[in-house]
């Protein structure tokens, strides 16, 4: 009788575990996963969408994390991600790269940026053309009498090679947008890695100079206004100078998928062209794009 006993405990055991299993299962079935990653510049603005959207869509589970436009890119080469967040267009390199491993990227503008030139408050220089800035990150001026401040030596912050940002401002602002141009950052910029970083060491040092997206750009730093050629107007970044395109350093922002994108993916994608996410995009600063 006592062996019946535990037999009939042990079968009964079992079953309710296999039952709890299945229960288990059946729930992480119904659960729908988004793999997002890249851009440091887009990443706030990512979580900010994903929190709105699992807030609205609670079966959707979607994971954002940063690293640089490089990085979701690779991840998207490699097929690790769903959507991977960039702020550059992705280059022929690695559209031959994706090709080769089978992943065709297909690119989505999500939104809009101004890139902010900034430097400490107590720096009396307010304005700078295009070509200042390029002579200044080159190495060609090292001092801030050179462009009308005081006698300081000037320190040179950008963003890491990884960055879209990074690769955006040696297109358009060193190399002045020439395609021939083969300018180069001077060997004594400082390489950040992040936008934060950028941040906390102008707002420490006097004599530093350094760029980021408009949304991150607090209200205790200064930025410039910058002509695009000399003789020109000196325009401060907005929202209405990136629309109305008088900023000369404006872009967009991309996602991007292999191949056009399908199910819960296409969805999030459509939502986050809505008139509810767009407006998420100018909360944070950054140009919506409806």
């Amino acid at each position: 009788m006592k062996r019946t006993l535990i037999l009939i405990l042990l079968v009964s055991y079992g079953l309710i575990s296999c039952g709890s299993n299945s229960t288990s299962n059946t729930s992480n079935a119904t659960a729908q996963y988004i793999e997002n990653k890249g851009s440091d510049t887009i990443v706030n603005l990512a979580l900010a969408w994903a929190e709105r959207y699992q807030t609205e869509y609670p079966d959707v589970r979607i994971s954002v994390t940063g690293g640089g436009s490089g990085t979701g890119i690779a991840a998207l080469i490699n097929g690790t991600v769903d959507i991977a967040n960039a702020s550059r267009q992705i280059k022929d390199e690695e559209v031959a790269q994706a090709q080769a491993q089978g992943i065709n990227p297909v690119e989505h503008v999500i939104a809009r940026d101004a890139i902010a030139v900034i430097v400490n408050p107590e720096n009396p220089v307010s304005e700078l053309t295009l070509q200042q800035i390029s002579d200044i990150y080159s190495g060609k001026v090292t001092n801030w009498t050179e462009v009308g401040g005081e006698d300081r030596p000037i320190v040179k912050l950008s963003r890491e090679t990884n960055s879209g940002t990074h690769v955006y401002f040696l297109e358009t602002v060193l190399r002045l947008g020439e395609k021939d141009n083969k300018t180069l950052f001077s060997t004594d910029t400082l390489l950040l890695p992040s936008s934060e970083g950028i941040i906390a060491e102008v707002r420490q040092n006097p004599n530093a100079i350094g760029y980021d997206g408009l949304g991150y750009v607090p209200d205790d730093l200064k930025m410039i206004a910058i002509a695009e050629t000399e003789g020109g107007a000196y325009v401060l970044p907005a929202i209405e100078t990136v629309n109305d395109k008088t900023y000369p350093i404006a872009r967009d922002l991309y996602m991007y998928t292999n191949g056009e994108p399908t199910g819960i993916t296409k969805e999030y994608l459509d939502w986050i062209l809505s008139a509810e996410a767009q407006t998420i995009v100018a909360e944070l600063g950054f140009v919506p794009v409806k």
